[in-house]
């Protein structure tokens, strides 16, 4: 029994793998290389796992991109600090908890990473779904910004908001969830090899 659950999760892994859009991928790196070229911030977003993957990825290309003598990344993760997250989060509402942040670096160029299995679509109990991943993208747009999403199911609200939109084409959250944190590696070390050559 065991056996039968992992052969079918690991072949949904390689259905998954030949199934991403590379050029999404692709535009997701190039949107974030130019950000490096122009010093811009790049703000990292994203609620329960997907909190903790935009973490993870603020870290690496705060981190592991750096290479000696070139200039580093501006990376911002928005969910770490609690006090204000949930000062936000109280005063403003949780629709807020991410714009508010941005608000206080906002420049031109600058660039929102949004993080969701279900992409900024659907509902529970609090009504829709992560309304704060939508409205932060929206108004980095709307600011001059760009935006990149990585979503999984059908890309959600976020196909229509990203400039880059890699959505994992699984309605699984442990899946879409395990190949967010792939596709990150993959951009990190691409700009790693970007940064190195320029």
């Amino acid at each position: 029994m065991n056996k039968e659950f992992i052969q079918t999760y690991l072949e949904d892994v390689k259905d998954i793998a030949s199934q991403i859009d590379r050029e999404e991928i692709n535009k997701a790196i190039k949107i974030l290389f130019d950000a490096w070229k122009t010093d811009n911030h790049v703000y990292f977003i994203g609620c329960g796992g997907s909190a903790g993957t935009a973490s993870h990825f603020a870290a690496d290309l705060s981190k592991t991109t750096m290479c000696k003598g070139k200039k580093r990344f501006k990376a911002l993760s928005l969910v770490e600090n609690p006090s204000l997250t949930t000062a936000w989060i109280n005063d403003e509402g949780w629709e807020n908890v991410f714009v508010g942040q941005i608000e206080n670096f906002m420049k031109p160029g600058d660039v929102v990473v949004a993080l969701s299995v279900h992409g900024g679509s659907g509902k529970g109990n609090a009504l829709a779904w992560s309304q704060n991943l939508t409205k932060a993208m929206a108004y980095v747009k709307d600011h001059g910004g760009k935006a990149i999403g990585l979503a999984g199911f059908d890309g959600g609200a976020f196909k229509e908001l990203a400039d880059a939109c890699v959505i994992v084409p699984k309605n699984s959250t442990p899946l879409v969830e395990g190949f967010h944190s792939d596709i990150q590696h993959m951009i990190i070390f691409r700009l790693k090899e970007l940064i190195e050559k320029s």
